[in-house]
């Protein structure tokens, strides 16, 4: 049977053979099953640094707590969550691949579930 390819950009190759990723070659017919995984960012830090900032401002009332409270928002809003590739085989599950880019991990993953029913 001819190899055919579901997905190949940047770096991360999938086919009814192989899924390629960082140099990694995961062979299809081990794969059970494909998930998405999430691994969102801890917010304690510029949560901490914002009720510090708004301590300040209330006993001081200065420009230097209204500049470390825009820090810690500025900080929160930068934080962005990590999406995963997450295999399934006998062997238990695999985080094969992460990306702050939701869109490329969702197509890898249509693509890794394209591979498994075109396996049959």
């Amino acid at each position: 049977m001819e190899e055919k390819i579901f997905f190949d950009r940047g770096g991360v190759s999938v086919s009814n053979a192989r899924f390629i990723v960082n140099g990694q070659t995961y062979a299809m017919n081990g794969v059970t099953s494909v998930k998405q995984g999430v691994n969102n960012p801890s917010r304690a830090w510029p949560l901490l640094l914002g009720l510090l900032a708004i301590v300040v401002l209330l006993n001081e009332g200065s420009v230097w707590g209204g500049l470390l409270l825009v820090v810690a928002i500025l900080w929160w809003v930068a934080q962005k969550p990590e999406w995963i590739v997450v295999l399934n085989s006998s062997s238990g599950e695999t985080k094969a691949l992460s990306s702050a880019d939701q869109s490329y991990i969702k197509g890898v993953i249509e693509a890794l579930n394209q591979s498994i029913i075109y396996r049959g």
